[in-house]
């Protein structure tokens, strides 16, 4: 399922200037800032819009022309690096807060993909996905790379710690602005590549944890493509080392009802008690709910069965089949431009200044997914409501990608 890959890499000199946030994690004006004084930094390839004025519709083709010429000025300036052969790369990140994880960078196999060898968990939304083709199919490289699960095994976490042990310095060592810190090893020797080959191969099933949008671009860039772009960019880490989150919503407006009349319909189907302070579940089923007069907490007044199908139990299920279809008439969750997404630590307090500025009606904070339930969903060929899971920490743009010319 896996292999090494074409790769290009930051130069340890420039990787500090070079590292960003991945592209979907920052809107067009944080970007801007982010990269504001800073010519190398890859968000200029990732979010090329930054280099326009402000209102360019991001979807030009003079902005994927834009990134791909930036891509080059990175690589002709030697600020990235052609790997001379192919290459796998051990990668961890390690947080300030102590958690650490540490999987291995490779080329994803597509036919895999197209098989359930390598499997998804929700369904993709055609306009973002649109922007990744046009995009990967510009620059003939594959740039962020798609964060992949597999069950814990003994003998790759052992292959992959011996590069880590190894006396040489790793190739990559930088802490990207929120703190956490990314280290890469490149793998490049014939004994080394071969152990961690022959423990790969054994993996029964990767999931695919953040970045369906990029591997299901890639797929579609594939078919027009040569060998190289038979692959995707991923790192692969053990299921047990991820740090999963709750993924939450925010309507834009409540349809025909106003707070009071949303509140009244609720409670047939909920409790609904009122909350001192942004509400981050600490249980399924418990969903938190702010609107501009405060903070409430839900729960179900008949929660579903413990031995229901598994998608049936999710909390992000309860939230869309018992309140955003019924009562907020949200249609497609995937296309439906009331409804948006906000992920983090922190969403609790982003999703109350939304609500309290008005550019949010109502605001959704959930308890995570775990990882037994994404892999189970997957295992049974299901399909999750989109963003159902958020990860942290996120993978750095711009310190490996992928060639696919």
């Amino acid at each position: 399922m896996i292999a090494p890959f074409n790769a290009l890499r930051a130069a340890r000199a420039h990787a500090t200037n070079i590292i960003a946030p991945p592209y979907d994690v920052v809107t067009t004006e944080e970007a801007r800032q982010r990269a504001n004084g800073k010519p190398k930094n890859f968000l200029h390839v990732s979010r090329a819009e930054i280099d326009f004025p402000a209102g360019t519709d991001s979807h030009t083709a003079e902005i994927y022309d834009r990134a791909a010429q930036n891509l080059r000025a990175l690589i002709d300036s030697g600020a990235m690096l052609r790997c001379p052969g192919q290459s796998y790369f051990v990668y961890r990140m390690r947080m300030m807060s102590g958690h650490s994880q540490t999987g291995l960078a490779c080329g994803a196999s597509l036919a895999a993909y197209a098989a359930g060898g390598i499997r998804r968990h929700e369904l993709t939304r055609p306009d973002k996905e649109d922007d990744r083709v046009k995009h990967m199919a510009a620059l003939n490289a594959q740039t962020g790379p798609v964060l992949l699960a597999h069950r814990p095994d003994r003998a790759l976490a052992a292959a992959l710690d011996a590069v880590t042990q190894r006396d040489t310095a790793p190739e990559i060592d930088v802490e990207a602005e929120d703190g956490v810190h990314h280290t890469l090893w490149s793998v490049d020797d014939g004994d080394a590549q071969r152990t961690i080959q022959n423990a790969a191969d054994k993996l029964e099933a990767l999931y695919i944890a953040d970045g369906h949008h990029r591997s299901a671009a890639a797929a579609r860039v594939a078919a027009t493509g040569g060998d190289a772009a038979q692959r995707f960019l991923a790192v692969i880490f053990p299921s047990s080392q991820l740090l999963i989150l709750a993924y939450n919503r925010i309507v834009r407006d409540l349809g025909p009802l106003d707070e009071a009349e949303f509140l009244t319909r609720l409670e047939s189907s909920f409790i609904v008690a009122p909350a001192d302070a942004p509400v981050r579940p600490d249980h399924s089923t418990q969903i938190g709910l702010c609107l501009k007069s405060g903070w409430r907490r839900l729960e179900p007044r008949n929660p579903v069965a413990k031995d229901a199908p598994v998608l049936e139990r999710l909390d992000v299920s309860l939230l869309t089949d018992s309140i955003l279809q019924p009562l907020l008439n949200i249609g497609d969750p995937r296309t439906d431009p009331r409804l948006d997404f906000v992920g983090g630590s922190d969403a609790p307090e982003r999703i109350e200044a939304l609500v309290q500025c008005g550019d949010a009606a109502a605001g959704f904070t959930l308890f995570a997914t775990t990882m037994d339930d994404l892999m189970a969903v997957s295992d049974a060929g299901e399909i999750m409501p989109p963003k159902s899971t958020w990860f942290e920490p996120k993978l750095a743009d711009g310190l490996i990608a992928h060639l696919i010319d």
